[in-house]
């Protein structure tokens, strides 16, 4: 089949438009915030909503450090990880939780709920942690701070 050039013009026509309105897409995501939406349906006992639909264009970097922090205790660097909690009001908290990640270690995670409070933001997530053979599921939050310029971990909270 031949074409004539008034296809080719419709199809190139075509083409473009839906170009656009991607770009266009795209521009308007990116001005969205990083929760798109949550479900009203909260679990009773946690408090987290059943679903989370994040935005794929929002800034990640503290969701990378946060995920850093957790595969840190996952691989058994909790001292190295609240070294500085030893020095303040947080010492007690830190020696509870290195001693309870060292009898419950975390096997997985995954992003429950973003909650921003600026300057601080909360990460909840659901974890699967194992205790002797068995695995259970948990929830866990990691708080993260951004009054130096960038994130820093300021609370760590799990059930064990």
């Amino acid at each position: 089949m031949k074409f004539s050039k008034l296809h080719i013009a419709i199809a190139a026509g075509a083409g473009l438009l839906v170009l656009l309105g991607f770009l266009f897409y795209l521009q308007w995501l990116n001005s969205q915030p990083p929760v798109l939406a949550k479900s009203p349906e909260v679990d009773p006992l946690t408090k987290i909503p059943v679903s989370l639909d994040l935005n794929p264009m929002r800034d990640r970097s503290s969701e990378r450090l946060a995920s850093d922090f957790l595969r840190a205790m996952r691989d058994g660097n909790c001292k190295k990880q609240l070294a500085e909690w030893q020095k303040d009001y947080r010492s007690k908290r830190a020696k509870f939780i290195c001693d309870s990640e060292a009898s419950h270690p975390l096997i997985a995670w995954k992003i429950a709920d973003w909650e921003d409070r600026p300057p601080l933001r909360i990460l909840s997530y659901q974890g699967k942690r194992q205790n002797g053979g068995t695995e259970y599921q948990t929830t866990l939050s990691v708080t993260l701070d951004s009054r130096g310029g960038g994130w820093a971990v300021s609370e760590y909270d799990s059930l064990y």
